[in-house]
């Protein structure tokens, strides 16, 4: 049996969100599938998992939902068991940035969002200007295994961190650079791009389709470096056999993309540890 992973988002305003979230979880159900589904007045956002062909009438079937005709997907192998169950919940937004009086949401997405940039665009765009600032759009710790090249990582520990670290003032000496914001699947920027120029940032671009459809296109070969973190079962993945391990364990410095819960004096939760370390460590046990 095969079995995948798709990740999707869709900013349109919906009048009913518990209405398609009985939808969604009933239609989940009836096809076997397992993941997280978000839905909100701004629309939906989901990482579902099963088995090929009950993903692909999936996918036909929240297709023909007039809101989320033509919708896109990104897919990744998947082990059948990348969730525990299905969860299909109805939230004040799409993305919790706790910003939503700054979001204006249209049948054709966010309003004011940076420029998109397909993979091959953001490749023309570096090769251009030498000047070029990438600004990783999640959290610190996801970059700790992998991120762009040079990217600038913000202090942030949770979503709702970044309106306070762009009020900051902390990056205002980029205000005036072209600046590519990006993330897993690419729905974080479409906020945080908004959110910033709100902020008078003057050139702000977003990767279409986040890291997974750079990755897509160009692998290990490109601008990328390391593992993605995903949330669900697999917990990180990777483009090809030979992406490089930029993590380092946090006690011995090890190469790993493993992240642990760490209950030890001095850890700080979260954190990297490589297999010997962790399986010493009483207290460390798998993030997920």
């Amino acid at each position: 049996m095969i079995n995948k992973v798709i990740s999707y988002y869709r900013f349109t305003p919906l009048a009913d969100p518990d209405a398609i979230r009985l939808w969604q979880l009933e239609l989940c159900g009836r096809l076997g599938l397992t993941g997280r589904i978000i839905v909100a007045t701004q629309g939906i956002n989901g990482t579902v998992g099963g088995e090929v062909s009950a993903v692909k009438q999936y996918l036909k079937t929240t297709r023909q939902h007039p809101a989320f005709s033509g919708l896109e997907a990104k897919w990744g192998d998947g082990t059948g068991a990348d969730f525990p169950r299905l969860q299909v919940k109805v939230r004040p937004e799409l993305v919790t940035f706790g910003a939503a009086e700054e979001i204006a949401v249209g049948p054709d997405g966010v309003t004011g969002t940076g420029i998109h940039l397909s993979p091959q665009d953001l490749h023309e765009l570096v090769a251009q200007r030498d000047d070029v600032v990438f600004l990783d759009g999640r959290n610190a710790w996801e970059a700790e295994v992998g991120r762009f090249a040079g990217a600038v990582v913000t202090n942030a520990a949770t979503t709702a961190d970044f309106v306070a670290e762009l009020d900051s003032g902390a990056y205002d000496h980029l205000k005036d650079k072209p600046i590519v914001t990006y993330c897993t699947g690419g729905i974080r920027c479409e906020v945080l791009s908004t959110l910033m120029i709100n902020r008078g940032f003057d050139e702000v671009y977003q990767i279409d389709g986040g890291i997974l459809r750079y990755g897509e296109e160009y692998g290990d070969d490109g601008l990328w470096q390391g593992a993605v973190r995903v949330f669900d079962g697999r917990e990180v993945i990777t483009f090809s056999d030979h992406a490089r391990v930029i993590g380092r364990c946090d006690r011995c410095g090890a190469p790993t993309s493993s992240h642990v819960d760490c209950g030890s004096v001095g850890c700080k939760g979260r954190s990297l540890r490589c297999h010997d370390c962790a399986a010493a460590d009483d207290h460390c046990a798998a993030h997920r």
